[in-house]
């Protein structure tokens, strides 16, 4: 990496807005390691401790919701540990630890508790997710799509609050004890190409007997497939693919690395890719990769300084407009 990099990245900052300990790993590792190490500032936002979600293996059993309900504290140390492996030093949980609580899959009991993230008040949250936007000022903002990749109650509650977050923290009316108003320059959303996705499971399928998992998940079930025309960018974090899969491999309870591929709960192997893919809803795109006609830098084209960008850029999907 060269100094003038360096020097740039100095300038550039990065927030990103997650449900749950583990699905920043998985989603944007390989990101978050790149951008760390070159420099930029990282800071991650997670909604939710991830109390309601099931656990790998027997040895921390005891801690679901169902007996102990002592999950959440464990994944706040998994998190940790990840994020160490990531090189990320900014990481903070919306509204404080434990402020709302992890819903649990869309239509179980759970989603109907009074602190579940799913029951947010949507402006609470939002005003939550300001004081960070307004102190770290980003210019570049990642979350989930507007179904939270797969349904998920509190992947889908996340995108709300992103969206709404970075609303308001451009409003100067709204909050000013919150800080100054910021406007993000660029705002994305998780995505992967289907001809990636399938290409990665044609080569978990090619293991055969050599595949580490008893099952294999089939390419829908991948939070946030899309057509290859909906993606914009593409970030090459293979440098860093070791620190993404030392990171996943610190979300014990949840994930299972085996080489280029892994496993949730359900023991279903999934290729574990090291290049990541985001859709451009906000902002307008930089320069591109002659060879894929993607941006390769999440940053491509936005003007870097200690107060960021002056004005938010407009939307490039009216879509995205009207689902925000």
């Amino acid at each position: 990496m060269t100094d003038s990099l360096r020097a740039v990245r100095a300038d550039q900052r990065l927030l990103l807005v997650h449900a749950h300990p583990d699905d920043e790993s998985i989603g944007n590792g390989a990101t978050m390691a790149r951008y760390a190490a070159e420099g930029a500032g990282v800071t991650l936002v997670t909604c939710t401790l991830g109390e309601e979600g099931e656990v790998i293996g027997d040895d921390h059993a005891h801690r679901v919701a169902l007996r102990e309900d002592s999950l959440g504290t464990h994944r706040i140390t998994e998190l940790a540990a990840a994020m160490a492996e990531l090189g990320v030093t900014d990481h903070r949980f919306l509204g404080g630890p434990g402020r709302w609580r992890d819903s649990g899959m869309m239509g179980v009991a759970s989603n109907v508790r009074a602190d579940a993230f799913w029951q947010a008040d949507l402006d609470e949250a939002a005003a939550e997710l300001v004081s960070v936007v307004r102190e770290v000022r980003p210019q570049v903002l990642v979350t989930y799509d507007p179904n939270g990749g797969y349904g998920h109650p509190d992947h889908i509650q996340a995108h709300r609050v992103a969206m709404r977050g970075a609303e308001l923290a451009a409003d100067a009316a709204f909050r000013p004890e919150l800080g100054p108003a910021h406007a993000i320059a660029k705002v994305y959303w998780n995505a992967m190409p289907r001809s990636v996705v399938e290409a990665g499971f044609a080569a978990l399928r090619a293991a055969g007997k050599e595949s580490p998992f008893p099952g294999i998940a089939a390419a829908d079930d991948v939070p946030g497939v899309v057509d290859d025309a909906e993606v914009t960018a593409a970030v090459d974090g293979t440098p860093y693919a070791e620190a993404k899969s030392a990171a996943m491999r610190a979300h014990a309870t949840q994930i299972a690395v085996e080489g280029p591929f892994f496993a949730l709960s359900n023991d279903l192997g999934q290729p574990l890719p090291s290049v990541e893919y985001y859709r451009l809803v906000r902002g307008e795109p930089g320069p591109v990769d002659q060879a894929t006609g993607w941006e390769d830098d999440l940053f491509a084209g936005v003007a870097s300084g200690p107060d960021g960008p002056d004005n938010a850029g407009s939307d490039t999907d009216a879509r995205a407009g009207a689902d925000a």
